[in-house]
């Protein structure tokens, strides 16, 4: 009898032997295998197993209970949708997400390719690593993810259905309550603000209310508008990356929601990126993320139409003018949603190593407070941002009020 047809919260050891038990046409040097957890993300355990013979895999596993607060217990079915996403995800964008082997919803727990021979995008930006391929790949995948998966292209009974499989309700309460509520308010009292910036967050954040009730707005927008099947936490701690490759991963935050709300997080992670970069003078770095905003944001808007006229498929979506007034919807999503994740970084209890590893306390107060102000804006004015340039002169204006605080 297998010891895995019990669901347990598996250490080093148990993943080698999970490896091999659950693929045991791997080629395996059973003398060989090795084992070591390679996680850092809030949720889940990550094991890498290999063999001297050069054979090697990823096993993921969910905890019940998140890494980062044991007081906060969710589903483990999210390993079920993370390994149905990725293979959705590897049919409408092959070669942009790791493969699939198995998975597994006694012990939680898939097993996948290995990535190793790619960087986390998050620490190679920390470094000031530039990806000129970047824009293309990530505007390629998310335009084929999300326009395909929508009421525009798909079956409407096939849409429903898959709408249906991917509530997610434990985890998009995270994301209600981390992104969309808690930067504003503090409600729980898990916010992590900078101190030389306690005054600055209670102004710009706690005490406008105008901000609260845009906010407001898009969190119920969020949480009823089940317009694609998202990738959910599309951020640079989710893509593994290398010159020519760029690979997505880890989207168990998947469900049916707005398409911008995973565009904006690629767009706020750049800014973060950009301020890294800016803390530690890395002019050319910072040039080249200021470029890759604008690059998302056009090559994006230049596929997605693209793509529209090529696979539409609902009469309506044909109507002349829908087509601009659809995509005219995204993009306002995705400035405010890129808003949003701005906040939530900054001053919430799940923050972004690239501001918080600034060590000197002025430039990482100014950077801050940049994010905090374009966030604003991105927010408040989400119907005026139509190109990435609109991005660009939105940061030159947060930077230079921030500077003026």
């Amino acid at each position: 009898m297998s010891r895995f047809e019990k669901y347990f919260l598996m250490n080093v050891h148990d993943a080698a032997e999970y490896a091999l038990e659950k693929l045991p046409d791997f080629g395996w040097d059973k003398a060989t295998v090795q084992s070591r957890e390679i996680g850092d993300g809030n949720l889940n355990y990550v094991f890498r197993v290999w063999d001297e013979k050069g054979h090697s895999v990823i096993v993921k596993h969910a905890g019940e209970q998140l890494r980062i607060s044991a007081d906060m217990r969710v589903s483990t079915d999210r390993n079920r949708i993370e390994s149905e996403i990725l293979q959705i995800q590897d049919q409408y964008a092959p070669g942009s997400v790791p493969k699939i082997y198995m998975y597994d919803t006694v012990m939680s727990a898939c097993i996948m390719e290995d990535l190793s021979d790619h960087r986390m995008m998050r620490y190679a930006m920390m470094d000031h690593e530039i990806f000129p391929h970047f824009a293309e790949d990530i505007t390629t995948f998310m335009v084929n993810t999300l326009l395909q998966t929508t009421d525009v292209t798909m079956e409407h009974k096939e849409k429903k259905a898959l709408v249906k499989s991917f509530i997610n309700p434990e985890l998009c309460e995270i994301t209600e309550d981390l992104v969309l509520m808690e930067p504003y308010n503090d409600l729980n009292g898990r916010n992590l603000v900078f101190p030389p910036n306690k005054e600055f967050v209670q102004r710009e954040l706690y005490d406008d209310k105008k901000l609260h009730l845009e906010v407001a707005k898009l969190k119920f927008q969020f949480m009823n508008n089940a317009q694609a099947l998202l990738h959910g936490d599309l951020h640079t701690g989710s893509i593994f990356i290398k010159p020519d490759s760029t690979r997505v991963f880890d989207p168990e935050f998947a469900f049916y929601g707005p398409i911008g709300y995973d565009v904006g997080n690629v767009i706020a992670n750049l800014v973060f990126a950009w301020d890294n970069g800016r803390a530690h003078n890395e002019k050319a770095f910072c040039d080249w993320a200021l470029e890759t905003i604008v690059q998302v944001v056009d090559l994006f808007k230049e596929k997605f139409l693209k793509a529209f006229d090529e696979k539409v498929t609902e009469p309506m979506a044909k109507v002349e003018g829908f087509k601009e007034y659809y995509l005219d919807t995204v993009l306002a999503d995705t400035a405010g949603y890129a808003g949003t994740e701005l906040h939530r970084r900054t001053v919430g209890m799940a923050q972004v190593k690239d501001v918080t590893t600034i060590d000197d306390e002025r430039k990482r107060a100014l950077a801050e407070r940049i994010n905090i102000l374009l966030g604003k804006e991105l927010i408040m004015r989400r119907d005026a941002f139509k190109t990435g340039q609109d991005y660009l002169d939105a940061l030159r204006r947060a930077a230079d009020k921030a500077r003026e605080a």
